[in-house]
């Protein structure tokens, strides 16, 4: 593997750890702005948003721009908004600094997704894109528990310091070591639009949706579902989200390494066992030893379909690959929102910390559906494309019209 995908992996790491690191800070946050834990939690919801928003909006305006200036733009805008949060005296401020850095989020994945698949052989791509993700999902098991450590003994201003400094870091990653890719020829932004019609890509992006957002129904609110349902001590909630982490990282190395091979199946095996492990939690989320097993095989689960998802869009995608990509990271964030929402309002309803669980297994389920759906098109597809060729190649078989 090149070393650009290192520098790409940093950059990943930084906004991994930016994403995530607010919630552990969150009570810090509130106190010292003076709003309350529900308002502060606009920081979440604003970064979501502005992933989901910027996704699209910031690869369409860097259509013109090669690819590796674009990504060292968007580290540059990552870096400007860490350090507008560190510095915000006012709330107001803080949160237009979240939604800065989310800006850059959809589109460095995306583009960034697109260069790390240019850079290796046909038959790596997967793991190529798995090598980039691994910063992301390293983040969780470092980045945020040492931010949120920073953030509780020296201030949450000077975790966002630090990880501004790792998007300096992640910036020079990418002058030093991204080689200069042509950019592709002919491509202008309604080329781009034009892969967003294609019903497998709007498919892998409906399944990143509901296959994440069922990761996510359960995640969000596994803290109050530790302490009040399992047992645990606030204090353990950081570990508990380390161990989800390291779930993580394993699915995304799994992920890279299958999807090369056996890419549905890959879906298959993975969205149907994150259903099922889910909605097994609304048991085991009772048990301490059990809960924690549980949270690692979410964790693996939920992201080994990370790798093939993003594959499958590139790979549908047919020349045009940028902005689908940057639309299904923000569909990771969608499916997040969306999630936490319905885990929300069945929390809300009276039906207990649990029952996010079930919320998560449905649409774990939901996505393996459309994995079904999609795999059988797509062989309708190829059968409707071998009898149309057969029949072509056939003299016999020409319309009357065609012998006059």
């Amino acid at each position: 593997m090149p070393l650009a995908l290192l520098a790409l992996a940093i950059g990943a790491f930084g906004i991994g750890t930016t994403e995530f690191v607010i919630m552990g800070v969150l009570p810090e946050v509130a106190a010292d702005f003076g709003v309350t834990i529900p308002t502060a939690g606009l920081l979440v919801t604003g970064y979501a948003l502005g992933v989901v928003a910027g996704a699209p909006l910031m690869t369409a305006l860097g259509t013109r721009i090669p690819r590796k200036r674009m990504l060292m733009l968007l580290m540059g805008l990552f870096v400007v908004g860490n350090l507008l949060s560190a510095a915000a005296p006012v709330f107001g401020l803080m949160l237009a600094g979240r939604v800065v850095a989310s800006l850059a989020h959809g589109a460095f994945f995306g583009i960034g997704s697109v260069v790390a698949a240019e850079l290796v052989a046909p038959e790596k791509k997967a793991a190529a894109l798995s090598m980039m993700f691994s910063g992301l999902t390293v983040a969780n098991v470092v980045g945020v528990p040492l931010g949120t450590l920073v953030g509780q003994s020296a201030g949450w201003r000077v975790t966002f310091a630090l990880v501004a400094a790792l998007g300096v870091l992640g910036l020079l990653g990418v002058a030093r070591l991204v080689p200069d890719l042509p950019r592709p020829e002919g491509v202008r932004l309604r080329h781009e639009l034009s892969a967003l019609k294609n019903v497998q890509v709007l498919l892998a992006m409906a399944m990143t949706v509901l296959g994440f957002g069922g990761v996510f129904a359960a995640v969000t609110y596994v803290a109050p579902m530790m302490t009040r349902v399992a047992g645990f001590s606030d204090g353990s909630v950081t570990w508990l989200l380390v161990l989800f982490g390291l779930g993580m990282v394993g699915g995304n190395l799994l992920g890279g390494r299958y999807a090369d091979r056996a890419l549905m199946p890959l879906l298959y095996v993975s969205l149907g066992g994150l259903a099922l492990v889910l909605a097994l939690f609304t048991v085991t989320a009772h048990h301490k030893a059990l809960a924690a097993a549980t949270l690692v095989l979410i964790g693996a689960l939920g992201f080994a379909t990370v790798p093939p998802l993003q594959k499958r869009v590139l790979d549908h995608a047919h020349g045009a690959p940028t902005l689908a990509s940057a639309v299904n990271i923000g569909a990771f964030n969608l499916g997040n929102a969306l999630s936490a929402w319905l885990g929300g309002l069945v929390i809300a309803a009276g039906l207990g910390y649990t029952a996010p669980n079930w919320v998560g297994a449905l649409l774990a389920a939901s996505a393996l559906v459309l994995a079904a759906l999609s795999a059988a098109l797509e062989r309708r597809g190829t059968a409707g494309t071998t009898r149309v060729v057969a029949t072509g190649g056939a003299p016999a078989e020409r319309p009357v019209a065609a012998r006059r």
